[in-house]
Parts: C-alpha cells; structure tokens; sequence
C-alpha cells in the first residue's frame, strides 16, 4: 500500500519538473522568436532605407547627368553667343534644387573658363586680323595717294576738256575708294596717312564734303565769329570724321533732301553741327553708334556687322586718339543730329587771313552789319577763350575799335595789295591782337555802304566763273590758228 502513493507522489513531481521544463523552454523560445522577429524588423527597415537611398542616389544623378547635358547643349552655346551680342541671354540651372550647390559651383567655374578661353582667342585672332588690314590698307592707301598725284598731275597738263572731265572723274573714283581704305586702316589702329598744315575749320568741312557722292546735297553755313582754323595734327582726323558723318547723313536721307551743316563758336571751342531730313535712329541705334564713337580699346571687327560699317567706328578711334568729341542725336527735323565738338585747347587755332587766305570754296561767315561801327561786338574776349594759351586773335580792321571788322573778306580774290599789318597790344594786359590787313579796295569804300558788308551774290560768282570760262576759251580758240604743236599736251618741246 505503501508502495502506490510514493509512485503517484515520484509521477507528480516528475510531472512538475516536466512543466517547469516545457514552461522555461515556452518561455526562451517565446524570446527568441521575439528576437528573430526585432532582427527581421530591423533588416527590413535598413533595407528599406537602402533602397530608399539608393533610389534618391539615382534621381540624384540623373538629375546631374541632365544639368551637364543641358550645360552642354544650351548654356555653352547661349554663353557663346552672349559674347558675341551682350544682348543674348545665358540660360541658368535646369533644376533648381541645385542652386548654391557644389555642382552649381563647378558648372558655373567652367563657364566661366569657356568664357574667358573664347575671349582670348577671339582677341587675339581679330587681333591678327586688324594687324593684317592695317598692313594691307596702309600699302594700298599710299598706292592711291600717288594715283591721286598722277591723276592731279595729268589734269594740270592736259587741255583737252574732255580728257579733263575724264579725268576729274578718274579722281572722284580714287577719293572713294581712299576713303573707304583710310576709314577701314583706322579702325585696325592705324595712322590717317596725312600731315597738313594749320586749316580753317571753314575750309576742312569743305574738303571732307568733296569726298562723298552727292556732296552737292550739302549746305554749309559759316558761323563763326573769328577765322578759326584746326591745329595741323588734327587736320585729317576731323576731316575723317566730318566726312563719316556727312556719309551716314547723305545714305539715310533722300537723294533730294539737303544736308545742313553749322559752324559754331562757342567759348571753349567749335562746333560743326549736322543735321539730315532722312529716316532717323532708334534709340538702340543711337545707343551703338554712341558706344562706338567712344572709342573702346576692346573693339573688334566682328562687332562692325556684315558688311562691316566701319565710319562710326573709325571716328570713334580718332576721337579716343586726338580729344575732340562727337555726339549723335535725333534732329529736330526728324533725321539724325551729329555734332563734332573741338576743344580750342589745344585743338583751334586763329589764322592770319591776310598771311593766309581763306580759300574762295570756303564758305563766307554770315555776320550781320559785321564792318560797321553800329553792329560790331567786341569778340576779343570770345576769340581767346578758344585759342589755346599763348595764341593770338585778329583784331579788328582799321577804324574800329573792338571789334573784327569783315572776317569774309579773306575769302575773296585778292584784287589789290593788302596794308601791313599791326599788332596792337591790349590795354587790359591781354594777349597781343593782330590787325587783319584789308585789302585797298576795301579800305576806300565807305564803311557805313552796306554793298561794303555783303557777300559776293551767287549771280556775281557765276558771272565771274563764266568769265573765266570764256577767257579760256578764247585763248584756245586763238590757240588752235597758230602752228600746231603736240597735240594734247602742255608740256613745252
């Protein structure tokens, strides 16, 4: 009996260490599983955030690729134009989310690199460019020089009117193409190619006239005080310009409307104002042509056009080289205004008009009651203040007191011998004035006649021509009954 229970009790706590067994066995693998399924957690989420970083790596770089495509195929080629024409803008990022990064950074430096790589090398091929032109124009032009001599040479020794005619338009053809050769070598840096001497700015405006086609479209209007004259440096430089500018006014303008050119004096300088009736400017126009009349040491022949225009361009660098000024605007007469400003110091002078006369092409100044006692104004103070310090004015004829008396009338032939003159030293202990001598004719007409004060009328200057034209007529006519001699020639045998 004994024997049963210590059985049973031997199964009941067999059966107990049993359970504690499966319970602590339960109870690890519970654990386990817990910490297999954190582990698998974790590897999950880690490789979720790989893949996500993974997929955000990729856009990252395709993003990359497409800024550098687009660098290559838009920002590179906008930023070549761009030099070329300033106007042209330069796109930026393709994507925005790149701004201020270090791929921002490094597009911009190599455009930057591109930039200044181009810019180089376009200085230094227009460089070889121009310093090939100035080589080539400065020989041609030289060449032209001595066609023109030839050319004046043969006109002085042939009297054949026919061959005359010929020849004068021989010498027209030779002043157009000179002139579009000199305009060309200055541009390219180089030396107008004339030394002349001390000209009345009167007479210069004149000469540059001569140069154009349809020179007799332009009407010239004399409004200075006193006969002014340019320094013998700056003889050919403004006469380039003049003439540039006489070219751009006569091409945009009607072949029947007129070009007006002024002569002022004011009391610094002297101006010679154009004004045309053509097609006008924009203000972009305006703006360039502005631009190119400053004279930039960074211009390049690309930047003239195709067909190069190279009259601003040219003025430009005479203006930067000599000092004077010009200055375009629209005229008030619906064209184009340019106005070539020069210094009086150290750019005018004041001539002697007895000493050296004017010559009779130029055009007359038109002072009113200018001789007389009534109308004369005292110019001394207006005469030095545009001549540089040291130079002296012509004073005013004799028997009048302060004034200029008729600055016209060295201008005219010469019919009679001229007075000496006089200087007159100034009460005021101002430079010294030089008398201008008249000539007899003159000082016996009375001074209060206003026939005295006049110009030549146009009818009495053709008159005078038809005259001289008749003469020389005459004397062939008379030539052709005595002997023969060698024909077309006035060479002797």
């Amino acid at each position: 009996m004994t024997s049963i229970p210590e059985a049973l009790l031997w199964c009941l706590s067999a059966g107990t260490a049993a359970a504690v067994v499966l319970a602590a066995l339960s109870i690890r693998a519970s654990g386990q599983r817990k910490a297999l399924r954190a582990r698998l957690a974790a590897a999950e989420e880690h490789s979720s955030a790989t893949l996500h970083s993974n997929t955000e790596l990729s856009a990252r770089l395709r993003a990359t690729e497409a800024e550098i495509r687009h660098l290559a195929g838009a920002r590179l080629p906008d930023l070549t134009m761009a030099l070329a024409h300033p106007h042209v803008p330069v796109r930026g990022l393709l994507d925005g989310r790149f701004a201020g990064s270090e791929t921002d950074e490094a597009l911009s430096g190599v455009l930057e690199q591109v930039g200044e790589a181009i810019t180089k090398e376009r200085q230094r091929v227009d460089a070889a460019a121009q310093s090939t032109l100035r080589g080539a124009t400065t020989t041609i032009q030289a060449l032209l020089y001595r066609l023109q001599t030839a050319l004046q040479d043969m006109q002085h020794k042939y009297d054949d009117p026919q061959i005359a005619q010929d020849l004068l338009d021989a010498d027209f053809l030779n002043e157009q193409a000179l002139r579009r050769v000199q305009a060309t070598g200055v541009v390219c840096g180089a030396w107008p190619g004339l030394t002349r001497e001390d000209s009345y700015l009167a007479e210069l405006v004149v000469g540059a006239t001569s140069r154009l086609r349809g020179y007799e479209r332009v009407q010239i209007s004399n409004q200075l005080r006193d006969p002014v004259a340019v320094v013998a440096r700056a003889v050919e430089p403004i006469a380039i310009t003049v003439t540039e500018l006489l070219a751009n006014a006569l091409h945009h303008s009607h072949r029947e409307l007129p070009v007006t050119v002024t002569l002022q004096q004011g009391n610094r300088g002297a101006s010679v104002i154009i004004d045309d009736y053509g097609v006008g400017m924009h203000d972009d126009e305006i703006k360039h042509a502005m631009e190119l009349l400053a004279g930039d040491d960074s211009l390049l022949l690309t930047q003239l056009g195709d067909p190069p225009r190279s009259g601003f361009a040219a003025a430009g660098q005479l203006v930067r080289q000599y000092g004077f000024g010009v200055h375009v605007e629209p005229s008030p007469y619906g064209g184009v205004r340019a106005v070539v400003y020069i210094q009086g110091d150290p750019l005018l002078t004041v001539l002697d008009e007895a000493a050296q006369p004017m010559s009779v092409m130029a055009p007359m100044p038109r002072a009113s009651a200018a001789g007389t006692g009534a109308g004369v104004r005292d110019r001394s103070s207006s005469a030095a203040s545009v001549l540089p310090t040291g130079a002296a004015a012509p004073a005013s004829a004799a028997g009048v007191t302060g004034g200029t008396g008729d600055i016209g009338a060295a201008a005219r032939p010469a019919t009679a011998p001229s007075a000496p003159s006089a200087e007159v030293p100034q009460a005021d202990g101002g430079l010294p004035r030089r008398r201008r001598r008249k000539p007899l004719s003159e000082e016996q007409a009375d001074p209060h006649d206003d026939s005295t004060i006049n110009l030549r009328s146009p009818e009495e200057t053709a008159s005078r021509w038809a005259a001289l034209q008749q003469g020389t007529e005459s004397g062939r006519a008379a030539a052709q009954s005595d002997p023969p001699r060698r024909p077309e020639g006035n060479t002797e045998s």
